[in-house]
């Protein structure tokens, strides 16, 4: 599978425009269930707001698409959200934006600006992640071969998850699935053919930033 794109964190944001307070979420969300989750938590925390209005994109191929413009004019919130979404390219998260109305009136136009602008500014401060298909490595080295094999991880594209010192220090890192080929070849010549690296379970996605 291909990496793709998801929402770093979750991440609240407002923006106010006549009077009309606009709160923006955005979570990454596994599935439908968690995406309905958080938008029913937001409800509960938030029962005096005017609408709650969502939209959800799930699967890497963006099989799961919903949106509502709960009691808002149709087309000028739900829609606006689930687009700024997909500009963007992320999937697996929702961004719910909540309205506190200010009694002006904003118009179908400005109401379709003030939710794009909101969730644009939500997906910003949640942050987009790439993801990418992981492994995880697990090496086994002797002492008089750590120094050499510690220098050369310095130089690879992976993240040391964990090192215990035991008989043999024992070392779990994580390598991207298009990298693993490269990283096994370097850690089998560094050390003179001595350390082979074991993959460890099935595939993941982890968010790289290296």
């Amino acid at each position: 599978m291909s990496a793709y794109l998801t929402l770093g964190k979750q991440a609240e944001t407002q923006f106010t425009v006549q009077k009309s307070r606009f709160i923006g979420f955005a979570a990454p969300a596994a599935n439908a269930e968690d995406a309905l989750a958080l938008l029913d938590t937001i409800k509960k925390n938030s029962r005096d707001a005017s609408h709650h209005c969502f939209a959800y994109i799930i699967g890497q191929n963006k099989g799961i698409q919903r949106y509502s413009d709960d009691g808002e004019p149709s087309g000028t919130a739900g829609k606006p959200i689930i687009e700024v979404m997909s500009a963007k390219g992320v999937v697996d998260c929702i961004v719910v934006v909540t309205r506190y109305f200010g009694g002006v009136l904003l118009g179908a136009g400005g109401l379709t600006r003030a939710y794009a602008h909101t969730a644009s500014l939500a997906i910003e401060a949640a942050g987009i992640s790439t993801m990418h298909e992981t492994v995880r490595l697990d090496l086994a080295v002797g002492y008089p071969l750590w120094d050499k094999v510690q220098y050369g991880l310095q130089a690879l594209p992976v993240i040391v998850e964990d090192t215990e010192y035991l008989d043999l220090v024992k070392v779990s890192l994580l390598c991207r699935v298009t990298d693993e080929t490269h990283v096994q070849d370097e850690l089998v010549r560094i050390t003179d053919g001595k350390l082979t690296p074991k993959r460890n379970g099935d595939p993941l996605y982890y968010p790289w930033s290296i």
